[in-house]
């Protein structure tokens, strides 16, 4: 097999070693701009895993970058005057220089060509090969030269940052944050041998053109020139961290990080690897560790095709790569967001806000961090817990809104069931929302009940416009209140252009065949091409929606409901007013958010005026529409902080569901941040929602300090006692969940083993002794 590869960095140098062991008979030439000696950047981090698949990808080059590692297992949180430090992480790193000259010297070893100093030959200048890797990095020009196949996408962050080095050698992976006139600057360093650490310093673009303007203004350098008066400012900044060490340049300058995404990863024999498919931010250390697995990955659909399948190949090499590649982008693009966001953190007690640092990219999480450090972790705790040790996991801490006290941050999600008759919930309501009020979690939300009747988005949608409804649902909150012992919440909204729709196991947004009502909105704009074009509301239908909503709002407090929740998310006519997708109106409620928002706001302060001043009243937004020109985080934060002004208790983040076009990045607990940005920007508690699935994502999102509770929907269906299950996995008995009376034989694990009658006896009769039973203990000297 021939094979061309374009780029000799530590991608195109280990396929090339590991199609080498393939194919020994094959012809491979590798072209490299740079001269052989020469290497940017500094240190180079692996993790344990990583280095398990180097070991059995080839043992010569492992044996010989292993035995040149440096090696920790702490990372140290310089905040604030102060050093947290967490243990049990294990890295391990070396110099990108030294990685580099092993891996040339074993290609050349078996028979690699490397031609170095020499630009790469135009694409019809390949062809005599039968593959063409392109593994020339984030600015690829052979992606460049075929993005029309490719069809990549850069996205540049908003934080810049400079690569340096140090001659300090640290015994840690650590992190300096420091709060400046200009912003926060923060560090991230590591030592990589006996003789150098990574030093990179990085800022939000505000902070850094404040800084810029003051301090550094040397403008555009050529290639190979460093900046050297933005690296004396960095010395300055950090001159207690680096103890009196100067900041080492190569080719340093300020620069911002492209992520880099591509539709495709190839293009007829072309095939992208490393930098030049995908990157991840350096914050969570996996550029080339990512470039060296798809060498791998590559190399070993070559083994199991034959060069004769050069298609199969590269088609088996991006299905097995792609998913594992945009899981670790997920994670990298969260850590990415918490630096660049890191200015709403600064304030967090400092374990919180260690806690909070490691757990950024959501790949660490509450459980896995307690494994690797539980001193650290139960420290975190403690102080969680006001002072004083504490083995309360803190999902179940309490949380107080007016006079509502929850006494865990578990809140079951709305969920519609279209299962009412004329707006009436029935016997189902009472069986769905009965059950998972006994399941333990704090809160428990109603479906979005409908202030009218043409305000439903299905026939099957429950309401609260007329008595009957006030006194069907009164039933169902007096069953949670005296059976569950928990908190329950009434959801009001307005389909809005939204209604008129088939029950949803009958289609997703589908027109009603026959009976359609009339629908309305702040635009005559239909939600998709198939439903009704909607009549544009007059001040006379925003008076009439005001006083339904004011109604719905009498009538959920005398059906005896604890919290109030206000519909302005999902595309319902709230949100619709919110969103510059839906709303073009001309006169004083379009236009600018303040606009947008008045609508909204003038039904949220009608219904906080009747709803009793000691019970609590959210509200559900949609954080994002997901679609370029829509409703975006900064118009959330906006619109949170004109609820807050306004008496709003809690924020409900969710995200999308306003426009067919929307382009999500789902992913593990992927609305999180949203409700993190509003919670440590305005001020005021939210409540996350979005694939939250396990009680080790609560526990972690709850002592991040990221959100105040978390609202789970398809966990609660699959298990209507997810908090009991939760505390029971835990072994956690304590305050902040009970098991209704009848439930207790069930609060642990069923025994183990086979014939043990007596201790199911004993279970049973523990499982109904009084909370309150003292324990005896023999006085000292009794055996």
């Amino acid at each position: 097999m021939r094979v061309a590869v374009v780029g000799g960095g530590p991608a195109g140098l280990y396929f090339s070693i590991l199609m080498r062991r393939i194919d020994p008979t094959g012809e491979i030439v590798v072209y490299e701009r740079n001269r052989a000696q020469d290497a940017f950047g500094f240190g180079v981090v692996f993790s344990d895993e990583t280095l398990t698949v180097f070991e059995h990808a080839d043992p010569p080059s492992y044996d010989e970058i292993t035995a040149r590692f440096t090696h920790w297992t702490d990372i140290d949180i310089h905040h604030r005057g102060t050093r947290t430090r967490s243990g049990g992480h294990g890295f391990s790193a070396l110099g990108r220089r030294e990685l580099l000259g092993i891996l040339q010297r074993r290609a050349t070893e078996l028979g690699v060509q490397i031609r170095f100093e020499r630009e790469a030959p135009a694409l019809e200048q390949l062809r005599w090969a039968d593959v063409i890797v392109a593994a020339d990095g984030a600015s690829s020009a052979i992606r460049s030269a075929l993005a029309d196949d490719f069809q990549p996408s850069l996205d540049q962050r908003d934080c810049r940052y400079m690569w340096l080095g140090t001659g300090l050698v640290f015994d840690a992976f650590k992190f300096f944050i420091v709060q400046t006139p200009y912003g926060v600057f923060q560090a991230h360093a590591y030592p990589y041998d006996e003789r150098m650490s990574t030093f990179i310093v990085e800022a939000g673009e505000r902070a850094w053109q404040r800084a810029a303007v003051d301090r550094f203004t040397d403008g555009p350098l050529p290639p190979g020139v460093s900046d050297q008066r933005s690296i004396e400012f960095c010395g300055e900044l950090f001159a207690d961290a680096l103890e009196g060490h100067p900041l080492i340049a190569n080719n340093s300058k300020w620069v911002r990080f492209v992520t880099v995404r591509n539709r495709r990863w190839r293009s007829g024999n072309v095939v992208l690897l490393g930098d030049a498919a995908h990157t991840a931010h350096f914050s969570i250390g996996s550029g080339t560790k990512l470039a060296m697995e798809d060498a791998v990955a590559l190399a070993w659909a070559f083994r199991g095709h034959g060069a004769g399948d050069v298609t199969g190949a590269l088609d088996d090499y991006e299905a097995e790569r792609r998913p594992i590649v945009e899981s670790t982008q997920r994670a990298a693009q969260g850590s990415l967001e918490w630096f660049e966001g890191i200015g709403r953190y600064v304030r967090q007690d400092r374990r919180q806000f260690a806690f909070n640092l490691l757990t950024r990219s959501r790949r660490i999480t509450y459980d896995n961090l307690r494994l690797r450090d539980p001193a650290f972790v139960r420290a975190v705790d403690d102080d969680f817990a006001g002072g004083g040790f504490s083995p309360r996991p803190p999902m179940f801490a309490p949380l107080r809104l007016r006079s509502l006290e929850l006494p865990n941050r578990v809140v079951v999600s709305p969920m519609d069931m279209y299962s009412a008759v004329d707006g009436t919930p029935g016997d189902f309501h009472l069986v769905h929302l009965g059950g998972r009020s006994l399941g333990g979690a704090a809160l428990v939300y109603t479906e979005m009940i409908c202030v009218s009747a043409t305000g439903r988005i299905t026939p099957g949608c429950a309401g609260m416009y007329a008595s009957e409804h006030v006194e069907a649902w009164g039933r169902i909150v007096g069953f949670a209140h005296r059976q569950g012992g928990c908190a329950i919440a009434a959801q009001l909204g307005h389909s809005g252009r939204k209604g008129s729709t088939k029950l949803i196991w009958d289609g997703i947004d589908e027109p009603l065949d026959h009976g359609n009502w009339e629908l309305i909105a702040p635009s005559p704009i239909p939600y998709a091409e198939r439903n009704q074009v909607p009549r544009e509301m007059t001040r006379a239908d925003m008076d009439e929606v005001r006083d339904q909503f004011v109604s719905a709002a009498r009538g959920a407090d005398r059906a005896g409901f604890d919290l109030l929740e206000l519909h302005c998310a999902h595309g319902y006519l709230l949100s619709s007013f919110l969103s510059p997708l839906s709303n073009h109106r001309g006169d004083e409620y379009g236009g600018a958010l303040e606009h947008r928002a008045r609508f909204p706001l003038e039904v949220f302060d009608a219904c906080r005026a009747v709803w009793p001043e000691d019970k609590p009243m959210s509200v559900r937004i949609s954080a994002t529409d997901w679609v370029p020109g829509g409703f975006d985080a900064d118009d959330a934060v906006a619109f949170a902080r004109m609820l807050h002004e306004r008496g709003c208790d809690v924020v409900d983040v969710s995200s999308g569901q306003v426009s067919p076009d929307e382009r999500p990045a789902f992913g593990r607990s992927f609305q999180t941040p949203f409700a993190d940005r509003i919670r440590n920007e305005v001020g005021i508690p939210t409540i996350a929602v979005g694939a939250i699935a396990s009680y080790d994502d609560v526990n972690t999102i709850v002592l991040a300090g990221r959100a105040d509770l978390c609202a789970l929907a398809r966990p609660h269906l699959y298990d209507p006692h997810w908090t009991l299950h939760a505390a029971a996995e835990q072994e956690y008995e304590g305050d902040g969940v009970a098991w209704p009376v009848q439930y207790r034989p069930g609060s642990r694990k069923p025994p183990s083993g086979r014939g043990d009658g007596d201790g199911v006896r004993k279970e049973l009769q523990r499982s109904f002794e009084p909370a309150d039973t003292a324990l005896l203990v023999a006085p000292d000297g009794w055996s």
